[in-house]
This record gives structure tokens, C-alpha cells and sequence, in this order.
């Protein structure tokens, strides 16, 4: 069929002979019948034109009478630059006006058709389809040849397109598929089974370098037929497109068809190759293992659709037996190497699926599978108690966090509190039953639970369990009867009071550093807050609070709250301590954790303090003459509150003891129906001593004092005086124990200040004594009455037996409270509700609330009832 452009039409006029056209003269009457209208002088709407463009404008013949027209009509309606007169067409025009001669209904008299074919199309097409259809197989031989076609790949496109515009398309496609298939499995099988060498490894690559190849072509193959692809099998449900064809004819050939020279399918070699590949990285076999062969290979499986049936299933049986031969090589190492290795293989398991582009169901078939085999199968290992205190006391805190991390992942972590229980009951029960260090024993407990938070810190990951066993922990091995029968009953909570003592009388200086708080302490600390933990008061105020911790689980807390308010006297009395807000800080602690009761007499003796300040300056405001040599201050104390001391009696100078018969008169007449009991062992004085290398000022105790105020009624000399044991007894009336620690911390301490004759540490009865003159020191104040600070055996003794008649007493008043509210109750049932209410006070035991129950039946609260064996309350 021609084109339009090779259709003409005759006598199509041109603009310029349509300028030319006339219309018929008219008669001249009817052109001065009357004037032009302004509506005859419009130059625009004189053009007309056709709507057809130029070159599409038919041809039309006219007569030579129409040909006039033109002219005329060039001469009246012309581009000029004067009026035009406008012809009207439509032929609705006045009787008066000339009539045209076009007639628009009645169209062209003559229509010719230039260059018009009439002969038949038929055959040209036949040859050119055949030429088409030849040249398109010969595209297919140059490309499975790997030759450069002969067509353009333009016009091969163009050939598509036109053999699937003349309804061959489905006819194309089985060309197309028949001819893949000829090439695949007559030429490339062949070659690839003849390449195959004799390992998997080998089998594998030569499958892949096959299948390089053919995908190259077939992107070529799918650029040429990409028409047949998009418009005739995009639309087809029966039909693969053509990259789903090409998969499937290579697949089918080198998986299914393709057979090795032993006679296995090369497929079967090939996954077996990708499982040797795999097996070489873990044994890390580095010679052997091509890690871009094998990356490749697993994409090239994917894209077959077959890694999940054939590869994922071969690798998972291989690597399960590969875990349990792993498991069983190392299960006798030690728990640190087990460890470690197994968090090592899993770390490259996991790597080798990331970096070779294995499923994500691989990846997590294999991680299960390896924690079932080397974790859940073998936690014995991994539980056992040795190796995790092994871990603990070397502090292999990488190993430990590792531990960790594999049993939560296997969801058994909660197992390991058992194991980390028992180090802990274990480590805590020697602590406590070492007599030999019984005197570190809250610093070795605090350093033993700083050691455990840090672990659940770091290792365990701030795990809350894992804090409740260490806690629960603690509680039992402190509380264990065994443990106190051997350390004594409650030198748990004595040893606390001290450590708290030493604390709050040294501030951060007593602190050990194993205790200190680290850059994660106090990064916590700003994070929730808090002052940070480098701020000293701040830092003090913890390790109080770590101390308290030890004392939270103790069950019987009153022989701290006696030891603990004994010491508080002495830093009160002989004003040692540290902080003042920390004090007051820790009391508050306190009072939060055993109630107000608890630290109603520990209050109690901070306002006596307070009130005896104020005492004081009344006494001081009062008394108008005071002697320039002495300045006496006065501490009044309440005696239901401050702990019981004795009455050690003293020569005291005449001067002091006049100052203090004043300050006697001064109080009692104030507060009338009282009485002071005057406590010298507690007094501590400043003196001011001469030596030749200059003057000090000694911090002394009273008794201190009084021995050294001896010497000044000597007479000075080159050789000096002495005085004997003996002179000074008697002087200044002390007993012998208390004479002795005197004379040994002024002779025989750190600072001499007397010399003692014969020397030796241990002062004797026959034993003389001079003033050091020579003594020196840097510091000009020198405190040397720390004698008074350290307590005595006997003191220690007195402490505790007063604690133990306590506990009577208050087991006496626990067993009235139950009977008095239950009425009568069996032997056990009393027993069972007198340790469940005094058990926060003190571990009382059973034989001892026997005793308690026949004291009270003694006295007449109770009464046994024989028959029904019960006790009756008496009222």
C-alpha cells in the first residue's frame, strides 16, 4: 500500500494562483446602488484560507470563466494597503448584490491519483519475512558462536518486531527456544562435561565459568528479541519470559543432564563443591578455599531458585556434623578455651553468611543449630562451678561476657545464677570464718562484691537477677550459723560499725583503692543526677553506702547499733570526724533503714552536743574572771543516750580541778535536781611544750596530760630528772593498765615524747622516765592521744555481753507480746514466732529462748498447762 505521501491530487492550487482568481464582472448598477459600508473596508476578514496544510491541498481544475474570477476577485479582495471591499460566500447576500458561481456542495469535477500501485504486495512481503526470518537465526548461530553478526542489531530488532507484528510471534518463540535448547545441549554439554576435573572445587568452577558465558550471550539474545519479550510473552501465563527460559535450559543441562566422568550429576558435584569450599574456610585451609568462586556460586543458585533445596540442606547436615566433631574435640579444655573457641567459630559463621551472601534462613538455621551442639548440649561445661570461679577470680571479664552473651541467646542464663551463688556463698564463708584477717574482713567482703558488680556491670549486662542472687547470696552466707559459730555471733556487724568508724574518721584516705569508684561509676552517677563521684564528698558518701549495703543483710543489728553509737561517741567527743554533713548523712541512712527507733539515742547525742556549745558560752559569759593559762570547755551528756563508760579515777591538777568545781556550782544552780558524773578518761587536752628545737603543741588525753604535767616540777639540768614507774603511779593515782598505755604511747610511740629506762616497747614496773628534749618534728601541732580512740579487749568484751543481756531482755519481751495476744501456744509455735520477731535485732538461738521462757514461767507470766502441753499467758 503506498504511503500518503505518494498520493497526489491534480490542479492543486497554489496560494499565489489562488490569489489569482476573478470573479465575474458585474453589472455596474448594482456597484453604485449605494456607498461602501465600513464593514466592506476590513482587510482581515478578506483572507481566507484552507485548513489543510500546504503540501496536503487537493488539486482542482477550473474553467477559463473561473480563472476571470480569480482575477477579478485578486483585484477587489487583494493584500493591498487601501480598503478592500469583503465579498460575502456564504451566499446569503441582498438581491441587489452579484451572485458566485462556487458551488461548496458540489466539490471537484476531476480527481487523478498520481504514482497509485494497483499490482499485488504478496510476494515482496513473503521475501521479506523469509529474508527477516534468515537473518534472524543467522544472529543466533553468530552468537552462540560468539561472533559478530552480520545485521545490525538495529534492523535484527526491527526484524522482531515486524515478524511479531505479522501474528508469528508464538512461532518466533519456539524458534528461539528449540534453537537455545540445540546449542545447550548438543554443543555446550559436551564442552562442559569434557572440562569437568576430578574435585568438586573443580567441577563447580567449570560449571560457573559455563554458565559466565551463557549468561552473556542470552542478555545479548534478550536485547535482540527484546519486542517478542515485552509485548507477546510479558502477556502470556503459559509462556517463560525469555531470561526464565534461558535459567531453566542452562539449569535443566548442567544440573540435570551434565554428567561427571565417575557418573554423578555435575549438579550434585557442584553443591558438594560449594560445601568442600566452605569446609576449607573453617579449617582454614587457605590454599584451597576461593572465596569469589564461592560468593558467586551462591548467587548464581540463587538465581536458579534452587539454594534452599539443593545447597541449604547439604550444608546444614555437613556443618551439624562439623559442630558436634568441634564440641567433642574441646570438651575437655578448660571453661575459658571453650569458651572462647566456640564464640570464635560462631563469630565466623556468622561473618561467612554476611560477606558470601547466604539466606538469611541459613544463617539463622546454622547459628541455631551451633547453639544447640556447642552451647545447650554442653552447658555442663559452661555451668560448671570451678571454671566459672576460676573465671571470676582472674577477672576474665572478655570470657565472662562471652559466657553470657551465648546462654542468653540460647535463653539459658538464668542457669548460671546457681553456679555464681555458690562461688559466692563460697569465697563469702572463708572471708567471714578467717580469724587470722578478721580485722579485714568488711574491706575483703566489699572488695569481693565491688569485684561481683562490676561483672554484672560489664559481663552480665546490668542483669537484675543476677543482682537479686548476689544480694540473696550475701544474706546467707553472713547469716549462716555455721559461719558465726566460728567468727563469734554478730562479728559481722561489729566489724561494719568499725569500718564505718575508720571512714568517717579519715574521710577518702581510708578508702583501700580497690574500692574506689572508676569512670563508668561516675558516668552512671551523671546520668542519674547524682553528684558525680568525683566530687570527694560525693565519693565518701558511696563507699558509706556500699558499707551499708554489708549491713542490710544482716539479720541482728544490734550489736552494730552498740559498737556503732560507742564510736560515734568518740569522734563526737574528741571531735575526729571527718564530715560533719557525713555524719549527719549516714545517720539519716539509718534512720530510713531500721526506723526512728533505731537512731532515736544517736540523734539524742547530737543535741547534746548543740546544747552543751551553747552551755558553755552562757558558762563563759558568766564567770568574769578566767585564767589566762587554762580554758576549760565542758561537754554535758545525757546518760540514757551515750554509751556506759567507767569510772577511772585521777589525780587531776589543782588548777583544773578548781575550774571544774566552778563550772559544778555554775550548772547545778542553773539546773537544779541535777547531777554531773565527771568522765576524765574521755578528756582530751592541747598543751604547750618547749623543746630545744622549738616549741609544739601536743594534742594529748587527759591522762597523757596529767603524766606529762609531772615533769614540770622537776628540776632542769644537763642530764635531766627522771621519774620511776613508781612516782608517777602514785602521783597521779591511775591503775596499772591504764598507766602502762599512757606511759607506752608517750615513750614508746611513733612520737617520743619521754625516753624511757631501760628501752623496749612493753613498760614495766621498774622502768624510769625523762623528758625528750631533742625531740623534733615538721608538723608544730602533734596529735599523739590516738590511744584514746583504739578500744581495749576488755571494752570489746564489756560491748558485747551488754549487747547480749539486751537481746534477753528483748526475747523476754518478744515471748510476752505472743502470749499475751495469742493466749496460750506450743513450745514450737512460741519459739517459731520469737525468732521470726526478734530476728531483725539479733539471731537468737533456740536454747537460749528456752532459758528465756523458764525465767518468765519463773516469774509468773507463763504458766504450763500439763495436760495439753501448752503455755498459758498470765494476766
Amino acid at each position: 500500500m503506498p504511503s500518503p505521501e505518494e498520493l497526489s491530487v491534480e490542479n492543486i492550487s497554489s496560494p499565489a494562483q489562488q490569489s489569482k482568481r476573478k470573479y465575474p464582472d458585474q453589472p455596474k448598477s448594482s456597484a453604485s446602488s449605494r456607498p461602501p459600508a465600513a464593514s466592506d473596508y476590513q482587510p482581515e476578514r478578506a483572507n481566507v484560507q484552507s485548513n489543510l496544510p500546504f503540501s496536503k491541498r487537493l488539486k482542482t481544475s477550473h474553467t477559463a470563466g473561473n480563472q476571470g474570477l480569480s482575477a477579478d476577485m485578486s483585484k477587489s479582495a487583494g493584500l493591498g494597503f487601501g480598503p478592500q471591499k469583503v465579498i460575502d460566500l456564504t451566499g446569503n447576500k441582498p438581491a441587489l448584490q452579484m451572485h458566485s458561481n462556487f458551488q461548496p456542495n458540489t466539490g471537484a469535477k476531476k480527481l487523478v491519483v498520481k504514482n497509485l500501485r494497483t499490482g499485488s504486495r504478496t510476494n515482496q512481503t513473503e521475501a521479506y519475512y523469509t529474508r527477516t526470518w534468515g537473518e534472524l537465526d543467522a544472529a543466533l548461530t553468530s552468537v552462540f558462536n560468539g561472533q559478530t553478526t552480520n545485521v545490525a542489531l538495529e534492523s535484527l530488532y526491527r526484524g522482531v518486531e515486524y515478524v511479531c507484528r505479522r501474528n508469528k510471534a508464538d512461532d518466533l518463540f519456539e524458534h528461539f527456544k528449540s534453537r537455545c535448547k540445540l546449542y545447550l545441549e548438543k554443543e555446550m554439554l559436551p564442552q562442559l562435561e569434557s572440562e569437568i576435573g576430578t574435585s568438586c572445587v573443580d567441577a563447580l568452577r567449570t560449571i560457573y565459568k559455563f554458565w559466565s558465558r551463557w549468561n552473556e550471550q542470552s542478555t545479548l539474545l534478550r536485547a535482540i528479541f527484546s519486542y517478542l519479550d515485552r509485548s507477546y510473552l510479558l502477556n502470556s501465563k503459559d509462556l517463560p519470559q525469555l531470561q526464565d527460559l534461558s535459567i531453566q535450559q542452562f539449569r535443566h543441562t548442567a544440573f540435570t543432564k551434565a554428567k561427571a566422568k565417575d557418573g554423578r550429576r555435575l549438579g550434585e558435584k557442584a553443591i558438594s563443591g560449594m560445601c568442600d569450599l566452605v569446609k576449607s574456610d573453617r579449617e582454614r585451609q587457605t590454599e584451597l578455599f576461593d572465596g569469589d568462586l564461592l560468593k558467586n556460586s551462591i548467587l548464581m543458585l540463587h538465581i536458579f531458585g534452587i539454594y534452599s533445596k539443593s545447597f541449604e540442606p547439604e550444608i546444614l547436615k555437613r556443618s551439624n556434623a562439623y559442630f558436634e566433631e568441634f564440641a567433642e574435640e574441646r570438651a575437655t579444655s578448660n571453661m575459658k578455651d571453650y569458651i572462647s573457641s566456640c564464640d570464635s567459630l560462631l563469630n565466623r559463621e556468622a561473618t561467612r553468611c554476611d560477606v558470601y551472601n547466604f539466606d538469611s534462613t541459613t544463617k539463622r538455621s546454622l547459628h541455631d543449630a551451633a547453639h544447640h551442639i556447642l552451647i545447650e548440649s554442653r552447658s555442663k561445661i559452661l555451668l560448671d562451678k570451678v571454671g566459672l570461679a576460676t573465671l571470676i577470680e582472674t577477672n576474665a571479664m572478655p570470657t565472662l561476657k562471652m559466657l553470657y552473651n551465648r546462654l542468653s541467646l540460647s535463653k539459658i542464663q538464668g542457669d548460671l545464677k546457681q553456679p555464681f551463688e555458690a562461688y559466692i556463698k563460697t569465697v563469702g564463708s572463708s572471708i567471714v570464718t578467717d580469724l587470722e584477717k578478721i580485722d579485714q574482713m568488711v574491706v575483703r567482703l566489699l572488695e569481693l562484691k565491688r569485684s561481683l558488680d562490676i561483672i554484672i556491670r560489664d559481663a552480665f549486662e546490668k542483669d537484675e537477677s543476677f543482682t537479686f542472687a548476689l544480694r540473696e547470696a550475701f544474706g546467707n552466707f553472713i547469716n549462716d550459723r555455721k559461719n558465726t559459730a566460728v567468727s563469734g555471733n554478730s562479728k559481722t556487724g561489729e566489724m561494719i560499725a568499725k569500718y564505718m568508724d575508720q571512714l568517717l574518721r579519715g574521710g577518702l584516705k581510708a578508702v583501700p583503692r580497690s574500692l574506689t569508684s572508676d569512670a563508668k561509676d561516675r558516668d552512671d552517677a551523671e546520668k542519674q543526677g547524682v553528684a558525680s563521684t568525683g566530687d570527694e564528698d560525693a565519693e565518701l558518701d558511696r563507699q558509706l553506702e556500699q558499707a551499708l549495703e554489708l549491713f542490710r543483710f544482716i539479720e541482728g543489728k544490734d550489736v552494730f547499733e552498740a559498737f556503732y553509737k560507742k564510736d560515734l561517741a568518740r569522734r563526737l567527743l574528741m571531735s575526729r570526724s571527718a564530715s560533719q554533713d557525713a555524719e549527719r548523712n549516714m545517720l539519716a541512712k539509718l534512720k530510713i533503714e531500721c526506723g526512728s527507733s533505731f537512731t532515736h539515742n544517736l540523734e539524742q547525742m547530737f543535741k547534746d552536743q548543740d546544747i552543751a556549745r551553747d552551755e558553755m558560752a552562757a558558762y563563759k559569759e558568766a564567770e568574769i574572771k578566767s585564767s589566762k593559762s587554762l580554758d576549760l570547755q565542758v561537754t554535758v551528756l545525757s546518760a540514757a543516750s551515750w554509751p556506759s563508760y567507767p569510772d577511772i579515777t585521777v589525780n587531776l591538777p589543782s588548777e583544773v580541778t578548781k575550774h571544774i568545781e566552778k563550772y559544778d556550782r555554775h550548772y547545778v544552780n542553773k539546773h537544779s535536781g541535777r547531777r554531773l558524773m565527771w568522765k576524765p578518761a574521755l578528756a582530751h587536752s592541747v598543751l604547750k611544750a618547749h623543746f630545744k628545737k622549738g616549741s609544739k603543741e601536743l594534742l594529748v588525753s587527759a591522762f597523757q596530760a596529767v603524766v606529762l604535767l609531772l615533769f614540770n616540777s622537776l628540776e632542769t639540768g644537763e642530764g635531766g630528772q627522771n621519774l620511776s614507774y613508781q612516782d608517777i603511779q602514785s602521783a597521779t593515782g591511775l591503775i596499772d593498765p591504764e598507766l602502762k598505755r599512757t606511759l607506752q604511747s608517750l615513750a614508746c610511740g611513733k612520737f617520743r615524747i619521754l625516753t624511757k629506762h631501760p628501752k623496749g616497747r612493753e613498760v614495766n614496773a621498774t622502768d624510769t622516765f625523762t623528758v625528750n628534749a631533742g625531740f623534733g618534728d615538721p608538723k608544730y601541732r602533734i596529735k599523739i592521744n590516738q590511744i584514746q580512740l583504739k578500744e581495749t579487749p576488755e571494752e570489746n568484751k564489756d560491748t558485747h555481753e551488754r549487747v547480749q543481756k539486751d537481746r534477753q531482755y528483748e526475747t523476754q519481751a518478744a515471748i510476752v507480746r505472743v502470749m499475751k495476744s495469742r493466749k496460750s501456744l506450743s513450745h514450737p509455735q512460741l519459739v517459731a514466732e520469737v525468732i521470726e520477731q526478734t530476728k531483725k535485732r539479733g539471731a537468737v538461738e533456740v536454747t537460749e529462748i528456752k532459758e528465756q521462757i523458764d525465767k518468765l514461767l519463773d516469774k509468773d507470766y507463763l504458766e504450763r498447762d500439763d495436760e495439753s502441753n501448752m503455755y498459758v499467758y498470765v494476766a
